[in-house]
């Protein structure tokens, strides 16, 4: 079976749609939303890749976003048993790649256990893209052999991180969702070791029209000082020092 080929009647594909521009999305996804029955998609989607679906598609908004009224991932779940046991063709259209803090492992064992046909088409993750259309290498030989990436909503206090051996392992950080907690975040890091001056980029909507970048300093973000719109890839350590803009119009705010 190649990535491409005609969903069947009463299969579901879990779609990574990518960051937004839909010069990111794939030749598989952008085939499968062509040619389906429903398409169930989330608020990170942008407008351009949503109008790729089939003219005749049902779109069903399921999107989750931090502290509004949003589905639940148990009804989720059940909208897509539904219309596959129905017969449909569905599309789960989600932001960036399925399986990085997508909750795509989730949808995909219900599947599972209701005997529903599935395949997945992967995405390419904010936690890439927001930092490469920024200008920021995610790896440089002369900063780093190794980086870790992990969501924002770990910062609690009953958080399964160890900060200390975070800090002492990886000196680049991509936080997914990272702009709610990132005073916290700043100060466990801090606590662990990093050093105050490491430099901080909080990236919002890259590539879209609203796109926003915020530069600054651990020690800033600490102190609430450095600042920017939620939601928001965060990126932490010396390659931010290291990025060079090459987008024209593309947002470039020092703090």
């Amino acid at each position: 079976m190649e990535l491409s080929d005609a969903l069947l009647p009463g299969e579901v594909a879990l779609v990574g749609a990518g960051p937004g521009d839909i010069g990111l999305l794939t030749l598989a996804a952008a085939a499968l939303l062509g040619d389906c029955d429903a398409v169930v998609y989330d608020a990170l989607v942008s407008d351009a890749v949503l109008a790729l679906a089939d003219k005749g598609a049902e779109k069903i908004f399921a999107g989750k976003r931090g502290g509004r009224p949003s589905a639940s991932q148990q009804d989720i779940c059940a909208t897509l048993i539904r219309l596959a046991g129905e017969g449909r063709r569905v599309v789960r259209l989600k932001g960036g790649d399925p399986f990085v803090f997508g909750r795509g492992g989730e949808e995909i064992r219900a599947l599972a256990a209701a005997g529903i046909r599935f395949r997945v088409i992967p995405g390419i993750t904010s936690g890439v893209a927001a930092p490469a259309m920024a200008g920021i290498p995610l790896t440089d030989r002369s900063v780093n052999a190794s980086l870790a990436f992990l969501t924002g909503h770990e910062a609690q206090e009953e958080s399964r991180l160890d900060w200390h051996a975070l800090v002492a392992a990886f000196p680049v950080l991509v936080i997914y969702m990272g702009m709610r907690n990132l005073q916290k975040i700043a100060g466990q890091l801090l606590d662990a070791g990093m050093a105050r001056h490491t430099p901080v980029a909080v990236l919002h909507a890259v590539g879209w029209s609203d796109e926003q970048q915020h530069f600054g300093t651990l020690e800033q973000a600490a102190d609430g000082s450095l600042r920017g719109e939620s939601p928001a890839v965060v990126v932490i350590g010396d390659v931010v020092a290291t990025r060079r803009s090459w987008r024209t119009g593309g947002a470039d705010d020092a703090a």
